[in-house]
């Protein structure tokens, strides 16, 4: 049986990026629509940006949250198209140790109910960096919600079986001692 078979939910402290040229704290829908989301699922938000689609400016960021060990995880929105100035994927995918080829799969596969053929034009994807998952989803606010209501919030959940990414995240006493 596995180690983790009996776990409870643990609240995590999870980070929002927007990654945009255009939106501001006050018509940032998406940033928000998935910073109420982490609230309402128990978990804390640890930080929250807004930051143009700039490869080195989302380096910086994403950078500084990862090598924090109190921030499990990163969930941005934005830039994750195929215009010139949607930069997400190649400004990321460079930090992470390993990539979850399943999550970009997996969002495609659920939105496709949703906006159908359209799907194929989101590069949506996840990776591992220094104990941290991050989430990358188009910045769409339907598409946020969607990335967070079917597949993010249950494998943030330590409770979600039969596997979650919990156990893979470096757990601070804070995590740990409120769980």
């Amino acid at each position: 049986m596995s180690s983790h078979a009996n776990a409870t939910f643990v609240p995590l402290n999870i980070a929002v990026l927007t990654v945009s040229d255009t939106r501001t704290q006050e018509n940032d829908t998406s940033g928000q629509a998935l910073a109420d989301r982490v609230i309402e699922a128990g978990h804390r938000l640890a930080d929250r940006a807004i930051v143009i689609d700039d490869v080195y400016q989302l380096r910086a960021i994403v950078s500084k949250w990862i090598a924090d060990p109190s921030i499990q995880a990163v969930v941005s929105t934005g830039g994750t198209g195929f215009t010139a100035r949607d930069n997400t994927p190649e400004a990321l995918q460079v930090l992470f140790d390993k990539q979850v080829e399943g999550f970009g799969e997996t969002f495609r596969y659920i939105s496709y109910n949703e906006i159908g053929t359209s799907t194929v034009q989101s590069r949506a994807f996840a990776g591992m960096a220094n104990k941290t998952v991050v989430f990358c989803v188009p910045g769409s606010t339907n598409a946020c919600k969607t990335a967070w209501d079917k597949l993010i919030k249950e494998q943030l959940d330590a409770s979600h079986r039969p596997c979650n990414f919990v156990p893979h995240l470096e757990l601070t006493d804070q995590c740990e001692s409120r769980g």
